[in-house]
């Protein structure tokens, strides 16, 4: 992977049902606390509706600077972190991707629990539509991302994840789950190419 600027900014977004205590997150927020103090980092819990996750991010990171901001995305995270990666211009590393949630997400219209904190929430009929219009057209700058994925994932396609993400830097992992268990390994090259490692 080609060398980088240094992210001075890092947002994370998790997944569907999950939280800023997912595993991968707080992993993160760890490395960077012990080596990258500097680093601002916010993972923000994201509310059921997707028009809304969407906004509360982007008034969040407005006042970012566009160049040395990074996203991490995992998952449904990683469908937003495209959305938003492609109207501000920066980097983003997606794991696992969501490439289309509107389709997959139809199923799960109803009352759910969280991950984490057995927390309940309602998942609306009008949030598959909301998914829709976030959907990106396309990418940009395919150099922009550094999508992480796993042929053993047992929730999405990794061929669709692949063919979202042709032309951009791919990591494609033999094995490997949707969670990404082995998520130490790869950090390495997840910083790397926000020019942290």
């Amino acid at each position: 992977m080609p060398s980088r600027r240094a992210v001075t900014h890092l947002l994370y977004l998790h997944g569907f049902r999950s939280s800023p205590q997912s595993t991968k997150a707080r992993r993160m927020a760890a490395w960077l606390a012990a080596n990258r103090p500097d680093v601002q980092w916010t993972c923000p819990q994201l509310p059921p509706s997707p028009a809304q996750a969407m906004r509360e991010v982007l008034e969040r990171v407005a006042d970012w600077p566009r160049a040395t901001t990074g996203i991490v995305g995992s998952s449904l995270g990683g469908f937003y972190a495209t959305a938003i990666a492609e109207r501000l211009g920066c980097r983003a590393v997606l794991i696992n991707p969501a490439i289309d949630p509107a389709r997959d997400l139809v199923g799960y219209v109803g009352e759910l629990e969280s991950w984490h904190g057995n927390e309940r929430f309602e998942f609306r009929a009008e949030f598959i539509d909301e998914l829709r219009r976030l959907t990106p057209l396309g990418l940009t700058e395919p150099d922009r991302y550094l999508a992480i994925i796993a042929k053993g994932d047992e929730l999405l396609d990794w061929r669709e994840m692949a063919a979202r993400y042709v032309g951009c830097h791919v990591k494609l992992l033999e094995g490997g789950d949707h969670a990404l268990s082995d998520f130490e390994e790869h950090l390495p090259d997840l910083l790397a190419f926000l020019g942290l490692g």
